[in-house]
């Protein structure tokens, strides 16, 4: 039988992080959110984020810049 991933067991798309931030964002502003669940979204997003971060920095890095003529070169800072 195939194992089942959980969703912090899969690689998730920058979208699909997106939206889970706008969710937990949209928890936060409830003012009847207990502080221990305030503080454990505020926490995932933080994790969340870091890998936003992670991911936006390994596609940067494979950016290509379109030459003259056509070609492609590595870009670079």
């Amino acid at each position: 039988m195939a194992e089942k991933k959980t969703k912090n067991e899969e690689k998730l798309s920058l979208e699909e992080n997106f939206e889970i931030l706008e969710e937990s964002l949209r928890k936060l502003e409830d003012d009847s959110l207990p502080l221990e669940e305030a503080f454990e979204l505020y926490q995932q997003g933080m994790q969340i984020l870091k890998s936003c971060n992670e991911e936006i920095d390994r596609v940067e890095k494979k950016v290509l810049q379109l030459r003259d003529d056509g070609g492609t070169d590595e870009f670079s800072e």
